[in-house]
């Protein structure tokens, strides 16, 4: 008679990641990013940088001032080819066009598991190139910078990845942790007042579910948080 025999695994893996708060990232004063970098064993990491073109018609001179700080801070990263960009909300998910970009950019870059991925743009951009830069060499490190309410309190400091496909929203996904978020209050002065309260509408919602120290902090200052007083 045939024996069988079962031996459950358990495993356990603690995770971190550095969430930063600064504003004007790009000006080359700021050593936000260099000191990040500057943590790297190699002396010189390099990287590849996507945008969401949305954010270049409120911020025309982004890329030239992304451009302006990585040759100030030449020593320690250097960016790889063109600052690529995606379009926002769900067409980033959508068209797998952009996924096979950004691993072909990785691809040809070299960029492996010392070197990084940098996306600049709302939650849909994030969650796009995430995947991307999840499933390269199972993993390469991903600097998340959201430019929206929403993205800065969801998204951005979330495990979840994902695009749609079949005409279902999120089916292909990975949960993959950043190696570090980045939110600089600069890009959320262009927001209008809609995208501004829908992310205000998510910290409540958050708040809600598991802190009401935080909540009652909302109410006490909602007048504040309307005129963006903060």
């Amino acid at each position: 008679m045939s024996k069988t025999k079962t031996i459950r695994q358990s495993i356990q893996v603690n995770f971190n990641f550095d969430l930063i708060f600064t504003q004007n990232l790009f000006e080359i004063q700021n050593k936000t990013l260099a000191n990040l970098f500057s943590q790297n064993q190699l002396k010189k990491s390099k990287a590849i940088v996507i945008v969401d073109n949305g954010m270049i018609l409120f911020h025309p001179k982004l890329k030239e001032s992304i451009r302006t700080y990585f040759d100030f801070h030449d020593s320690v990263i250097e960016i790889s080819g063109n600052i690529l960009e995606m379009p926002g909300g769900e067409q980033a998910k959508n068209e797998k066009n952009y996924i096979k970009n950004i691993l072909e950019s990785i691809h040809h870059f070299g960029i492996d598991r010392h070197s990084y991925v940098i996306v600049i743009g709302g939650g849909a951009v994030i969650d796009a190139v995430g995947f991307a830069a999840s499933i390269a060499h199972r993993g390469v490190r991903l600097v998340r910078i959201p430019t929206t309410v929403l993205a800065q309190n969801d998204s951005g400091i979330g495990v979840k990845n994902g695009i749609n496909f079949f005409d279902k929203k999120n089916f292909i996904g990975s949960f993959a942790i950043p190696f570090a978020v980045i939110n600089d209050s600069a890009f959320l002065k262009t927001l209008d007042n809609r995208n501004w309260r829908s992310g205000i509408s998510e910290a409540i919602k958050v708040a809600l579910i598991k802190d009401p120290y935080f909540f009652n902090w909302i109410e006490k200052n909602t007048n504040a948080l309307v005129n963006r007083n903060m």
